[in-house]
C-alpha cells in the first residue's frame, strides 16, 4: 500500500520548495491563530453576535472570515461556483479533507454534522465545537437518533446544517455511497437539500496529496498540507435536490450523482 508521500506528484523542484512554503505559511498560520482566533471567539459571544455587518450577523461573517483566512494559508486559491441556498437548507457535500468544513464555512456559516473525534483536534476542533457543530459518534444508532433531533431543530430554527452523507473522508477518487437516513431529518423539517461538490487540485482534477493517507493522522496531514504547492479549492453549489416523501433514498442518490456530474466523474 502506498504512503502519502508516494501519492504526490510533485516534481524535484516543487520538493526542493517545500521548507521556503514552511518557512512563509508558519509564521502567517500562527499570527492568525493568535490574533484572529481570538476575534473569532469574541464574535460568538450571543451579546455581539447579532451585530450587523452588511447582509450578515457579525458572528457568521467572522466565521466565514476566519475559515477562509485558514484555508488559503495553506495555499489553496477558494473557488467557487453556484450560489448557496439562504435560510434553513441541509448542505449534503462529497468528503474529501478536514479543511471541507473550513471551505464551506467561508461561503457561508454552518452547523456541521461531524465525527465526535474532530472534537478531540488541536484548534480545528476546539472552533468547530464553538461554531455549534453537531457531533455523531459513528456506529451508535442512539448518537444518530440524536444527531437526527438535533438537525431538525437547528433547521426549523432557520439555522443551514452541512452533512457528509459518505460518513467520513475519502481518497477523492471517486464519491461513494451517500447514507440516505440523514436526509430524513431535511423531510421532517420541511428543508431544501442543495448539494455541493468539493474539490482540491489544478486544471479541474483532484489533486491525490490532499486527502489523508493510510493510517497518516490528522496532525500529520495537517503539516503535509501546509508544505504543499498552491492549489485551487473549488465549492460547487448546485441545483437543490426535490423533496421526495418516503424515498429519502432517492433524495441521496440524487443529491451524488449531481456532485459526481459536477465533479466530472461519471457514475461508478
Amino acid at each position: 500500500m502506498s504512503s502519502a508521500a508516494d501519492r504526490t506528484d510533485e516534481s524535484p523542484l516543487r520538493d526542493a520548495m517545500r521548507p521556503l512554503r514552511y518557512l512563509v505559511r508558519g509564521p502567517l498560520l500562527t499570527l492568525h491563530v493568535i490574533f484572529a482566533l481570538p476575534l473569532a471567539v469574541i464574535a460568538l459571544n450571543p451579546l455581539l453576535a447579532k451585530i450587523p455587518v452588511g447582509n450578515l450577523r457579525f458572528d457568521q461573517f467572522m466565521i466565514s472570515w476566519w475559515s477562509g483566512t485558514l484555508v488559503r494559508l495553506f495555499g489553496f486559491r477558494i473557488r467557487s461556483f453556484g450560489t448557496p441556498l439562504p435560510g434553513a437548507v441541509m448542505y449534503v457535500a462529497n468528503h474529501v479533507s478536514w479543511l471541507d468544513i473550513e471551505l464551506m464555512h467561508s461561503q457561508r456559516a454552518i452547523n456541521f454534522v461531524a465525527k465526535s473525534e474532530i472534537a478531540r483536534w488541536p484548534l480545528v476542533g476546539w472552533l468547530a465545537t464553538r461554531a455549534g457543530t453537531i457531533y455523531h459518534q459513528r456506529g451508535s444508532t442512539d448518537s444518530m437518533a440524536t444527531v437526527m433531533g438535533r438537525v431538525v431543530t437547528r433547521l426549523r430554527s432557520g439555522g443551514p446544517v452541512g452533512i457528509f452523507p459518505e460518513g467520513g473522508t475519502g481518497s477523492g477518487k471517486q464519491v461513494r455511497t451517500f447514507h440516505a437516513r440523514i436526509f430524513q431529518a431535511a423531510l421532517d423539517a420541511e428543508a431544501p437539500v442543495q448539494p455541493v461538490a468539493l474539490r482540491y487540485g489544478l486544471d479541474g482534477k483532484q489533486d491525490p496529496c490532499v486527502p489523508f493517507g493510510p493510517g497518516e493522522s490528522f496532525a500529520a496531514n495537517f503539516l503535509r498540507l501546509l508544505g504543499n504547492r498552491s492549489m485551487d479549492a473549488e465549492v460547487h453549489f448546485l441545483e437543490p435536490v426535490d423533496a421526495t416523501p418516503e424515498a429519502r433514498r432517492r433524495m441521496a442518490e440524487e443529491s451524488r450523482a449531481r456532485i459526481v456530474n459536477a465533479l466530472g466523474y461519471g457514475e461508478r
